[in-house]
């Protein structure tokens, strides 16, 4: 009986001779990729979340923690695992056949049978499964960008809202001032008790906007906190100079940039992708070759019997031309995209650099003239009103004024760091959490 196993063990060997042949160059490509993304972050200690946070503490607590980014990172280590599968062959079959019951008349046949790809299937599945890959990392990065310039657009928002609180808290100073001195002037009978009513309106009107200014620094605190998934915020302020104008940068060199920005790239290996699967579904159309070996073992007449064969389907109904057809589709459609995302890339930096622009020339104008200005009426406004030259209404006139070119001024300053901030997401032109 062994002797009729023979054959079958020789097309077990072939078999496998078959498979080895190509088994080192189409394998290269799944062994020699190497994962382009740290996910790993240092952590942070329970201090560095202490007040005051400051931006660089905020950026990596948002890397270490941001559940987004966190899903876009474990969606690149499952695709990267599509790579392996992709890279698998067919399985091998046996089958057994036992013909007529009788034992003197027994027929029994037992074959080995492996499908071979043929047409490049193989490496296109690996290619497009790798370009798979690429558009995970992809979108990490664009993923990762998005969540940086969310967090120092709430970063700044929250500084603004502190800085904006501190200024009501130094308008309320003002207003109190105000109706202490006019209370004096009161008693001592120079105004008319109704400019005291006037003074505790305008410190009341004060102290609605300061509570709004402390609802608001809230919000914006719970925002920022929200961008590494907490709720309660661990931090009472934010460290930051808001009053530092960011550059202005070259535009020309900031265009260049949207070449290598994140969102562009995705757009572009999603192209790449595109036709990868077009390969793919080139590859399909040519049908595949099974290649049987096996042994019979006639009993009637003791003899095995080699059986050799091939079969192949016949396309002659199925061409795989539909699914060709929608991966050929798919492909003019990512095209398309990565031409609209180039636009919408470059009307999103030349408004945000426009914006950065405007903000410089306005807060150079509230800082060298309209804040000086502001002020010096303030003053003399106040003087004059101790000396009785002027009424208390000038006086809450001039408080007015002052205190929304300050406000006008603080708002300047915070859209200046918001554009900065859209055009280094845009552009891709982030600096590195080591250098803040």
């Amino acid at each position: 009986m062994h002797k009729f196993f023979l054959p079958l063990g020789f097309a077990v060997l072939v078999c496998q001779l078959s498979l080895a042949q190509d088994a080192a160059p189409a394998s290269a490509p799944i062994t020699g990729q190497q994962p382009v993304i740290n996910y790993k972050l240092p952590p942070l200690g329970s201090d560095e979340l202490a007040a005051p946070l400051t931006l660089r503490q905020a950026l990596l607590q948002a890397f270490k923690s941001n559940p987004e980014l966190a899903a876009a990172a474990l969606e690149v280590k499952a695709v990267e695992a599509s790579i392996l599968q992709a890279g698998a062959r067919p399985n091998p079959q046996v089958s057994a056949l036992l013909e007529d019951t009788r034992k003197a008349t027994r027929t029994t046949t037992v074959q080995l049978n492996q499908t071979l790809e043929l047409g490049g299937k193989r490496d296109a599945r690996i290619k497009a499964a790798e370009k798979g890959r690429d558009a995970a990392q992809a979108d990490y990065l664009t993923k990762r960008a998005d969540v940086q310039g969310a967090v120092v657009s709430a970063y700044f928002s929250a500084l603004e809202a502190q800085e904006n609180l501190q200024l009501l808290q130094n308008s309320l100073q003002l207003a109190q001032r105000a109706s202490e001195m006019t209370a004096k002037r009161v008693a001592a009978g120079k105004v008319a008790p109704i400019e005291a009513t006037k003074a505790r309106v305008a410190e009341a009107g004060v102290r609605v906007e300061l509570q709004q200014a402390s609802s608001s620094l809230n919000i914006a605190r719970r925002t920022l906190a929200a961008t590494w998934g907490d709720i309660v915020p661990a931090f009472s302020t934010v460290d930051g100079h808001i009053n530092e104008l960011p550059a202005l940068p070259d535009l020309a060199v900031a265009l260049e940039r949207l070449q290598n920005s994140p969102a562009f790239v995705k757009t572009r290996v999603e192209v790449e992708r595109r036709q990868a699967l077009v390969q793919l579904e080139r590859s399909r159309r040519i049908p595949d070759v099974t290649v049987s070996f096996g042994g019979k073992r006639v009993e009637e007449n003791r003899q095995n019997q080699m059986i050799f064969g091939l079969s192949m389907p016949i396309p002659v109904f199925d061409r795989n031309q539909g699914n060709l057809q929608e991966a050929l589709q798919r492909a003019d459609k990512a095209r398309d995209e990565l031409r609209g995302a180039q636009l919408k890339l470059d009307g999103e930096l030349r408004d945000a650099y426009e914006r950065l622009k405007l903000g410089r020339q306005q807060v150079a104008a509230f800082q060298g003239e309209i804040l000086p200005a502001a002020q010096n009426t303030y003053e003399t406004a106040t003087k004059g009103f101790e000396l009785g030259k002027f009424s208390f209404l000038e006086v809450l006139d001039a408080q007015r004024v002052l205190f929304q070119a300050k406000s006008q001024a603080l708002r300047a300053l915070a859209e200046t760091h918001r554009a900065a901030t859209e055009i280094e997401r845009v552009a891709g032109a982030f600096p590195s959490t080591d250098s803040l």
